[in-house]
């Protein structure tokens, strides 16, 4: 199982690096208009319209995975085995004895000096 949950931690961190990568290469929706009337260059690696295509598709299809390795990922770290339903704490061995007697605070040797309100 700990295999499996470092794989799909990995296609997901792997999936988040390569949309952000897709993303920042995209061109914007005004950046069309733009190009159409002359006011820039609109060569690009993929010709003026596939590398909409392309990239909106590739963006769209990592979006999907990565949205799914984050719901699994979410679904195996709630999913506990049965033999640690309760709570953490509930299976500490570890028991702190009571206080026989509480004895006063003896206040230390500059504390005895401030005024109290």
């Amino acid at each position: 199982m700990n295999v499996f949950l470092t794989i799909l931690l990995a296609v997901q961190m792997i999936a988040a690096v390569v949309m952000i990568g897709l993303i920042l290469v995209q061109q914007g929706k005004g950046a069309d208009m733009g190009a159409a009337f002359g006011s820039g260059g609109s060569g690009s690696l993929f010709g003026a319209s596939g590398s909409a295509n392309f990239l909106s598709r590739s963006t769209a299809v990592l979006a999907t995975v990565f949205f799914a390795c984050t719901l699994l990922l979410a679904y195996f770290g709630v999913a506990r085995p049965a033999a640690s339903a309760g709570s953490v704490l509930e299976g500490s061995a570890v028991t702190v004895p009571a206080p026989a007697a509480i004895a006063p605070a003896v206040p230390a040797s500059g504390a005895a000096q401030i005024p109290a309100k």
